[in-house]
């Protein structure tokens, strides 16, 4: 069993731990604990035999996670993955009555568990430290992975394809010429770039290339699509099209696959791109460590950046510190810093896939 217990992009990414255990112990059972939110991104991967979705009732009735925990007590695991490491995961986690039982170095986990290990910050990765970390919770299990390198994937259905080539379609998407998704928000203001400049960079990609882009947003953020096209140029506004729009993440998923590239803030959608193998330039928040999250960058296909590439010091600020003051941050890190860059990425892995 492997636990993780957290957002689109934690949960993507801790799917390769199932396809190692598959690829080492081809006639073992693997089963994923997440939350019933994310389910998505896992739906139809091959390497996953059994998907357990901890629900929101668990969290808000004491007698349901009960219920919950019981039923992982009944299914026998030789071995917990423990990713996650809260609370709740240690529970599932002790009821499993596995043989191993495998998660991080915390104060309170040595109660738990019979491997720990402490968290990887090694500069030169090239996988990225969320992915490094991962793999140290094989070791006991994997001496030696055969495809050290594995990267997360997205196993999307051909009717899903068909799907979402059927809206562009139906939208009068002129498919002859590259679509960009525009990762508009990120979860929390926190990880949103400013909208203002973000229309800046869009208005300079509209100027030099014939492109269309579309939208990722929640339905309750129309207002802020309203303030973004507010700060947009007349030429890049005729060149979004907001109204292509879907309802469901996986649908998403579906269009994402459609798309020539994606550019915003980091997070589980720039992930998402990268497990479709999609062209990815993220913008990072000033809290958030570039070195854990951006993942497989060995070539100019993925693509990000930080304030940090061009100031430094600000890693000198403590990360609560920094998380406290990011929306102030963001308005020292302007356009100018990464446009040149951006534009790059655009001309050399963009423009040529049409």
């Amino acid at each position: 069993m492997v636990i993780q217990q957290k957002m689109v992009g934690d949960v993507l990414a801790s799917t390769i731990l199932c396809e190692h255990l598959k690829t080492h112990f081809p006639d073992s059972e693997v089963h994923y604990v997440i939350n019933e939110s994310t389910l998505a991104v896992v739906d139809g991967n091959p390497f996953v035999d059994k998907t357990i979705l901890f629900k929101n009732d668990y969290r808000n009735s004491k007698r349901a996670l009960y219920k919950f925990l019981k039923s992982i007590k009944k299914e026998q695991y030789y071995a917990t993955i423990d990713v996650y490491c809260k609370l709740e995961s240690n529970l599932i986690s002790y009821f499993s009555r596995a043989d191993l039982k495998i998660s991080y170095k915390k104060w309170y986990s040595k109660f738990v568990y019979t491997h720990l290990f402490s968290y990887s910050n090694n500069k030169e990765t090239t996988l990225g430290h969320a992915i490094d970390n991962r793999l140290l919770l094989l070791s006991p299990l994997i001496p030696k992975l055969e495809k050290p390198n594995l990267a997360p994937r997205i196993h999307v259905l051909d009717s899903e394809k068909k799907e979402a080539q059927k809206l562009l379609k139906e939208k009068n998407i002129d498919t002859s010429q590259p679509i960009v998704m525009v990762g508009l928000l990120g979860s929390e203001p926190c990880k949103s770039y400013p909208l203002d400049y973000l229309a800046e960079t869009l208005d300079v990609i509209s100027e030099k290339h014939q492109v269309t882009f579309l939208l990722n947003y929640m339905p309750d953020q129309k207002d802020s699509v309203a303030e973004f096209l507010s700060h947009c140029t007349q030429r890049t506004k005729k060149l979004i099209r907001e109204d292509v729009f879907c309802t469901s993440l996986r649908s998403f998923i579906g269009l994402l696959g459609q798309c020539d590239a994606y550019y915003g803030n980091e997070g589980g959608c720039s992930n998402v791109s990268k497990a479709l193998g999609i062209p990815n330039f993220s913008v990072f928040s000033p809290w958030i460590c570039k070195t854990a999250w951006l993942t497989f960058n060995e070539n100019n296909k993925n693509q990000a950046v930080h304030l940090a590439d061009f100031e430094p010091e600000i890693l000198d600020l403590p990360k609560k510190e920094r998380k406290k003051n990011a929306e102030d941050l963001y308005q020292t890190f302007t356009p100018d810093f990464f446009q040149k860059q951006l534009d790059r990425f655009i001309e050399s892995e963009v423009i040529p896939n049409q």
